[in-house]
């Protein structure tokens, strides 16, 4: 496939790592511009290369938005028509500033850009584990008890995408559900940063 990723920071440059070392194209963007990603892409080598947002989520079959939340209505709309769209982004107020519907409960962080992506097919899935981790910590499929992450969505072709995608980064994929369900891995949750096997995480998942 070739991967369109929304931001560069730490998770975007690992995925992007995993997405290369795993026999995808990437096509890597940020708000600085392309030129400030030189070094990521010799890095990443020949399957890689950078473009403005709207060119990576035009560019990709799957595009990962990886932004500070805040700045999720910056996410290109048209270009992502139609696309699975995985969502990464946590809910920090400290950098977000207040967010009502967050603070209250009637929102997700994920339902938030599918609001902001009517025609897209949003997955929330690798917000719940530090860059350093997603990096490090994949395994073989064969290892047993290795790593799962979490990951919900409401179009089943488009979890099973990106199901497929953190089994081949060295993940045990576990469905939580609908999108609504990604609230059970968010910020301040038991399945929240924590190294989890499938069955560890399930037990979380069902406690947040």
């Amino acid at each position: 496939m070739r991967i369109g990723l929304i931001g560069a920071g730490n998770i975007g440059s690992a995925l992007a790592r995993h997405a290369v070392d795993s026999g995808h194209e990437v096509v890597i963007s940020n708000s600085r511009g392309p030129e400030t990603l030189t070094r990521l892409v010799g890095e990443l080598g020949d399957s890689a290369r950078a473009g403005t947002p709207a060119e990576a989520a035009a560019a990709g079959d799957v595009v990962v938005v990886t932004i500070p939340l805040k700045n999720y209505r910056q996410v290109p709309v048209d270009e992502l028509a139609g696309k699975t769209v995985i969502d990464t982004n946590n809910y920090y107020p400290q950098r977000d500033g207040r967010v009502a519907e967050l603070d209250d409960g009637s929102a997700t962080t994920a339902g938030l850009l599918q609001a902001h992506l009517p025609t897209s097919h949003v997955v929330k899935a690798f917000n719940n584990i530090t860059a350093g981790d997603l990096a490090t910590a994949g395994k073989p499929q064969s290892t047993r008890g290795r790593r799962a992450l979490p990951l919900a969505g409401d179009d089943v072709d488009a979890k099973k995408v990106v199901a497929g995608l953190i089994e081949e980064f060295g993940f045990e994929a576990v469905d939580a559900g609908p999108l609504p369900e990604g609230r059970r891995f968010e910020r301040d949750k038991p399945a929240y940063l924590v190294a989890l096997d499938a069955a560890g995480l399930r037990s979380a998942l069902a406690r947040g």
